[in-house]
């Protein structure tokens, strides 16, 4: 893998390059969710090197791309970390992208999109929604993850079965137990601050009710990516937000259910999310080749 500092902290990526010799195609930009990494993209990207450029990087204080050990004092909201990747393409020169995010992530490239509208080209959310708060669950999903993050003594990694566990976990069917082994170990290694700071920063009313006025501006295509039998991020509130966009509002569907699958769509059905990943964005490149021809 590659770094490169941004704000005070080494951020670790990695870009696969396509072999496809077309300087108009944009790059895609693969954002992972909590408590993640950047190689659950793997397999999508394996799929689609061939067509488009990829680069799938590491959140600050998630993965590879962690905290310093100096005094340094971060946000940990949506914007804040929307920031870091407008720094990543700027220091990378990437001039055209594409956004792919999964849960948390998906609604970092929402903002992503909005402040960097010159190099965004379009959003795509994988088993990402929401615009509705509900006071009563919000605060008993946040209690919830702030405990499950306090308490992650080293030793979890070496107790039998629990990556078996993990590779259950919000999945409608189990997945690769070297998944469930991934997962365990980024659940591990990611920084108490950031993991505890990115849930409480992103789940305010303020931040929920924001979201939706964000995809309500937003000029590019965005797409959502719902699984049928996502228990975290299910398919209604996928909808919600998504019918905000101006896409839906005249009538064009921008929104992908997919049956047989939870809240891990790229792991769970791969396949699936690679063919409407290149369907969406052939047809806006296509669309933007023919604009300039037409010119």
């Amino acid at each position: 893998m590659n770094k490169v500092n941004i704000r005070g902290v080494d951020h670790f990526f990695q870009f696969t390059e396509s072999n496809f010799s077309d300087s108009s195609r944009p790059v895609l930009i693969f954002i992972h969710g909590w408590l993640l990494s950047h190689q659950y993209w793997t397999p999508l990207i394996d799929r689609i090197k061939d067509q488009y450029s990829c680069l799938a990087y590491d959140l600050r204080g998630f993965g590879a791309s962690q905290l310093p050990d100096d005094s340094l004092t971060f946000s940990f909201d949506l914007y804040s970390y929307a920031q870091d990747l407008q720094e990543l393409l700027t220091q990378l020169n990437i001039k055209k992208a594409w956004l792919i995010g999964h849960s948390l992530g998906g609604s970092i490239a929402l903002w992503g999109a909005d402040i960097c509208s010159e190099v965004v080209q379009g959003v795509i959310c994988v088993n990402a929604g929401g615009g509705i708060y509900l006071k009563e669950e919000f605060e008993r999903f946040r209690k919830a993850g702030e405990n499950l993050v306090k308490f992650r003594p080293p030793w979890f990694s070496h107790l039998p079965l629990f990556d078996v566990i993990f590779s259950r976990m919000m999945v409608k069917r189990p997945l690769n137990l070297k998944w469930g082994k991934s997962r365990l170990e980024d659940f591990i290694r990611a920084d108490e601050k950031a993991a505890i700071g990115s849930l409480l920063e992103s789940t305010t009313e303020n931040e929920v009710h924001y979201l939706p006025q964000i995809v309500a501006r937003l000029p590019q295509p965005v797409y959502f990516i719902a699984g049928k039998q996502d228990q975290i991020m299910e398919p209604q509130y996928v909808k919600h937000l998504a019918s905000f966009h101006h896409l839906f509002q005249h009538h064009q569907d921008n929104v992908y259910e997919i049956e047989e699958c939870g809240h891990f769509a790229m792991l769970e059905q791969t396949e699936l999310v690679t063919d409407y990943t290149v369907k969406i964005i052939q047809q806006y490149h296509t669309n933007i080749c023919e604009d300039k021809m037409l010119r």
